[in-house]
């Protein structure tokens, strides 16, 4: 199963780039991941939030195919814990499930075209993060999620 992380923007601190470069690299030996980064809108000033939610919601939706599982990072989405999330991941990969790919949306959310392609929505925390801490937060996730289902010790209960 591939995995893809699509994000808007790119990670400029160079320490939570280190941090994912780390988890970027120790998941190969689990799936296939590709990290995606769509360009951040410029000149956004003369634009109001929903007319930057959907020029996102274009560039979103472009990279996206007709048989991606398409989970959304969203703070309205379904909590799960470690093991929980570890469990969703391997359903998908012993399912017919071939390819899935996380989404990370603009500062503003995801335009309601996003929210209607996605087939569900996941919540890091109820607390809001920057975009850029997310990508850590969830590379280190997957890769703890892949522990878990290899029975390797990384997680403790």
């Amino acid at each position: 199963m591939k995995i893809t992380f699509l994000t808007v923007g790119k990670t400029e601190d160079a320490y939570l780039k280190d941090g994912i470069d780390k988890y970027v690299k120790r998941l190969k030996h689990y799936t296939k991941l590709e990290m995606v980064d769509l360009p951040e809108l410029k000149n956004t000033k003369a634009l109001t939030e929903q007319q930057q939610k959907t020029k996102e919601a274009e560039m979103i939706l472009k990279k996206i195919l007709p048989l991606d599982h398409v989970i959304l990072l969203d703070e309205k989405g379904m909590e799960l814990t470690s093991k929980q999330f570890a469990a969703y991941i391997d359903k998908k990969s012993i399912s017919s499930t071939s390819s899935l790919v996380f989404v990370v949306g603009g500062s503003y959310g995801f335009d309601q075209s996003v929210y209607e392609r996605a087939n569900d929505k996941l919540s890091l925390s109820r607390m809001t993060f920057s975009h850029q801490m997310i990508r850590l937060f969830f590379t280190e996730q997957l890769y703890r999620a892949y522990t878990i289902i290899k029975g390797e010790p990384y997680h403790h209960e």
